[in-house]
């Protein structure tokens, strides 16, 4: 894993840059398997936009829940779009793949005793399958997606990209900074975003750009606006962006919050989710998860 944190030793910017930027076009999405389920018919047959966009909610949630990193999430994101961009999955086989991306994600990022067992994953999140379906299903998504895990998200390109400009406004203040492009705030908006099924389709680096520009945009700083202009320029420079996709992308992002906040649904980071059951309720999920039926043979076809 490529650390993008500053610290004693760390790689210089244009190393780690180069690093994940190799690294992107390996990890990203089949396009053709995501025009795929743009393009399905929402029947219940075929996977669809829809279906996409709720289990990554639940995923969300679940991210929540357990307080887990922003980090676990944008990589449990990423191992669901690729491993949906390359198998065809039935709608009802999709909830076991979503929590078995999760897990995985869990397991590659967060420390082993904040681990949950499986059992446990399976009944908070209520799911109808056992810990033998999901060992199998994890089976199948990681030999699909060739043991490669630890993709460069969004997530890892925002941290960086503003890592490296705070270093550039640092001659200003960096606590001001800090103020202007709060990372924290980003986080949140990037997570919302990725409940959107475009950015699929993007580019991580670009949609980094996106939102960082976005929130640069929305803080209307005139103080600081040229020196942040300035050093979002060079950074877009040095990933070669053209200004038509940049713009096209940041356009989206705003699209994408200012219907997310509109919407009565939670919105990231601002309360951590809890779900409170009674002891009866709780008996009931323990009683359920030996009651389970096993799912049919998931059928391993590629796009």
């Amino acid at each position: 894993m490529i650390d993008t944190a500053a610290g004693p030793g760390t790689p210089s910017f244009a190393v780690q840059l180069k690093a994940l930027t190799d690294l992107e076009a390996r990890y990203q999405p089949k396009l053709s398997g995501l025009r795929l389920i743009e393009g399905a018919q929402d029947n219940g047959l075929r996977m669809t936009m829809r279906l996409r966009e709720l289990e990554v909610k639940d995923l969300l949630s679940l991210t929540r829940f357990f307080g887990f990193s922003s980090e676990t999430f944008s990589l449990a994101v990423s191992l669901l779009d690729r491993f949906l961009s390359v198998m065809k999955i039935q709608p009802k086989h999709l909830s076991c793949v979503g929590l078995c991306c999760f897990y995985i994600a869990v397991k590659s990022t967060e420390e082993e005793k904040n681990v949950p067992m499986a059992n446990d994953l399976i009944r908070i999140s209520q799911n109808r399958f056992t810990v033998s379906d999901m060992i199998r299903m994890e089976k199948i998504i990681m030999e699909k997606l060739y043991w490669k895990v630890k993709a460069p998200t969004a997530l890892r390109f925002l941290r960086l990209f503003h890592s490296h400009i705070q270093e550039q406004l640092s001659v200003r203040g960096k606590d001001r900074c800090k103020k202007i492009l709060s990372l924290e705030r980003m986080e949140s908006q990037l997570k919302a975003c990725h409940c959107s099924f475009v950015f699929s389709k993007i580019k991580p680096s670009l949609f980094a750009m996106a939102v960082l520009c976005f929130e640069a945009q929305e803080q209307h700083d005139p103080e600081h606006s040229d020196k942040i202009s300035e050093a979002l320029t060079s950074l877009q420079q040095k990933l070669n962006i053209k200004d038509g996709d940049l713009l096209c992308v940041r356009e989206l992002v705003g699209k994408c919050l200012a219907e997310y906040a509109t919407t009565k649904c939670y919105k990231p980071n601002i309360q951590r989710l809890r779900w409170t059951i009674s002891g009866r309720t709780a008996r009931q999920l323990k009683h359920s998860y030996y009651k389970i039926t096993h799912l049919p043979t998931i059928p391993e076809s590629a796009f």
